[in-house]
């Protein structure tokens, strides 16, 4: 059977991460691409800042082409053993392109507003999560300049994170997910 690969696309603190690690729990394999660029600035010894991971990733497509990042995840993709994945962080089309080769992909986009996004980077306390708004640009911009909005301009559908529970947040992309399915 085709696997179907789920990729959650939005800006930095959309809920992106909320919604795999709700999905896990309904038994859905789950694959972080921004871990995937955590566990290589690891290999090189790197602290995982904003600053050093942005670079990295920046620097990884540099050397190895825009669709470099999805390459990475390859292996987990062909060695899952679920008919579904969910690919959490997708930030450009040639990611996209890149895991087409590996089963039907489908785009979901997660929207927020910049003050709830800004909110729940404040919340998550990830070592790479910006300390400061002039942080929070700067990444927004970074993510931007890597093709991200075109992703989210080309989502098979979305679903606007302002004013969702983290329950009703994860329900609704199962819901849409299940429509995929079927």
């Amino acid at each position: 059977m085709t696997k179907l690969i789920v990729c959650l696309t939005g800006m930095p603190g959309a809920g992106k991460s909320t919604i795999a690690e709700g999905l896990k729990l309904k038994g859905y394999d789950i694959i972080n691409m921004g871990n995937t660029v955590r566990t290589e600035a690891k290999k090189r010894n790197l602290d995982p800042t904003g600053t050093n991971l942005g670079k990295l990733m920046l620097e990884i497509r540099e050397k190895n082409g825009p669709g470099a990042i999805a390459e990475l995840v390859i292996p987990e993709i062909e060695n899952s053993k679920s008919n579904v994945i969910i690919i959490d962080g997708i930030r450009s089309n040639a990611e996209i392109d890149v895991l087409k080769k590996y089963g039907i992909v489908k785009l979901l986009a997660i929207h927020a507003s910049i003050d709830k996004r800004f909110e729940f980077l404040q919340k998550r306390g990830r070592s790479d999560d910006p300390k400061t708004k002039e942080n929070f640009k700067e990444r927004d911009t970074r993510e931007l300049g890597v093709g991200i909005s075109n992703s989210i301009a080309l989502s098979d559908d979305a679903i606007t994170n302002n004013n969702k529970s983290k329950e009703e947040l994860i329900e609704a992309s199962f819901e849409k997910i299940q429509g995929w399915i079927q």
